[in-house]
């Protein structure tokens, strides 16, 4: 049994410390409820701003918090660095490395993770970008690649070290291009006298017909032209089928070679071994009501990137984005509370704040539910946005 304090209050589980786990954490710190934050990390992780690590723009301190600290004296909220194994949902227990840990509620908050589509060398080969650790790895390849670059003679051989491909023309996908592009052309050349810029190719392959397909087309056309004048070779309707470290195949038949490639194709949920068959859908993702309920259970829940509802507005669920996953903490925490008072649960209803990506200094595109704009204010929006953001976890 993990070493939890047993007392007259309900225990509520909260499984991964990301945005929705921790949103629920902290709405919940002053109920009158036990709190047990489970995380295999002690800190949270500022997902948006991790492609600013992986091109050195930001140290990760700056957008890693440690998770004890966010709960200094909040005497009802325990925090326990482990791995969930299973549940057993009869029992209301779940089974992880130190061991048993008893539930009254269940929230699942375990977010998502890089979908390789089954692909191993993919898997094996290509570099993620879903953790400071793994944007920290991109970084030091990048200028390790770049240092025995300026070393080589051979005019071939020196290309594979320097040129990248992005694969995937999501948020990720469009922002790691941008700033990589906004390297080379502002500081690569101050660093790499002797190197020149050019050489250096950035590949962006997306699959689909337009960038950023969760935004309107004004704002996909409005990154393409961004990225072109970058000097990004973006290739759409284009798949990535292989990769060997070395050359990169696509479905068009055509390659490119480089020693770096970072995979921003796609997210799977994290899935939890224990629950019912056939709660799942497309992409892991567990079907939930509109109260956040798994279905097929009672008193487990499941919020952020790796619930599933369906809203008349919403027939193939909800984006997997930050916002998403801090309203349903939002509704989830007020519904507990509720419970509590025996007051009538409230259902859940997506209130969509818009959409942004940036693409290098001084150009974002911003859609928001009445305007939509690009270029330098956009960036501005950006810029204020994910501030207020920040001191929001802090």
């Amino acid at each position: 049994m993990i070493n939890l304090p047993e007392t007259d209050q309900k225990r509520i589980v909260i499984i991964g410390g990301g945005f929705a786990g921790l949103k629920l954490a902290r709405k919940l710190s002053n109920a009158d409820y036990q709190v047990v934050l489970l995380d295999r990390n002690n800190y949270h992780q500022f997902q948006p701003l991790f492609y600013q690590v992986a091109m050195s723009g930001l140290e990760p301190s700056s957008i890693v918090f440690p998770l004890r600290k966010l709960f200094h004296h909040k005497k009802n909220v325990y925090i326990r660095v482990t791995e969930v194994l299973s549940v057993e949902m009869d029992k209301k227990r779940l089974q992880t490395p130190l061991g048993i840990v008893n539930f009254d509620y269940l929230v699942i908050a375990t977010g998502a993770r890089t979908n390789y589509f089954g692909n191993k060398s993919l898997e094996e080969l290509t570099i993620p970008m879903k953790s400071v650790s793994e944007a920290l790895y991109l970084r030091n390849r990048i200028l390790s690649d770049y240092e025995t670059a300026h070393s080589m003679t051979d005019y071939e051989e020196r290309q594979k070290y320097l040129d990248i491909v992005i694969v995937g023309g999501g948020a990720t996908g469009v922002e790691v291009a941008g700033a990589i592009a906004e390297m080379r052309n502002t500081i690569f050349h101050k660093d790499y006298p002797e190197l020149d810029p050019k050489e250096i190719d950035i590949h962006l392959v997306h699959g689909a017909d337009r960038l950023l397909k969760g935004m309107t087309k004004q704002a996909s056309a409005k990154a393409l032209k961004f990225l072109q004048e970058l000097g990004v070779n973006v290739i759409l309707n284009t798949r990535v089928t292989a990769y060997d470290g070395t050359e990169v195949c696509m479905n068009n038949g055509t390659t490119i070679q480089a020693h770096k490639v970072v995979w921003a194709a796609g997210i799977t949920a994290n899935f939890l071994e224990g629950l019912p068959d056939g709660c799942t859908t497309y992409g892991n993702r567990l079907k939930v009501d509109r109260f956040n309920t798994v279905e097929g259970t009672e008193d487990i829940y499941a919020i952020g990137d790796v619930a599933f509802m369906v809203e008349e507005d919403f027939p193939e669920g909800h984006p997997q984005v930050a916002q998403v996953a801090l309203q349903h903490a939002q509704n989830l925490a007020n519904n507990f509370i509720r419970l509590q008072k025996d007051k009538e649960l409230k259902l859940f209803s997506y209130d969509d704040k818009g959409s942004m990506a940036t693409i290098g200094r001084h150009k974002a595109v911003v859609d928001l539910p009445k305007w939509r704009f690009q270029g330098f204010f956009a960036w501005i929006v950006w810029l204020v946005v994910h501030l207020f953001q920040l001191i929001g976890v802090k």
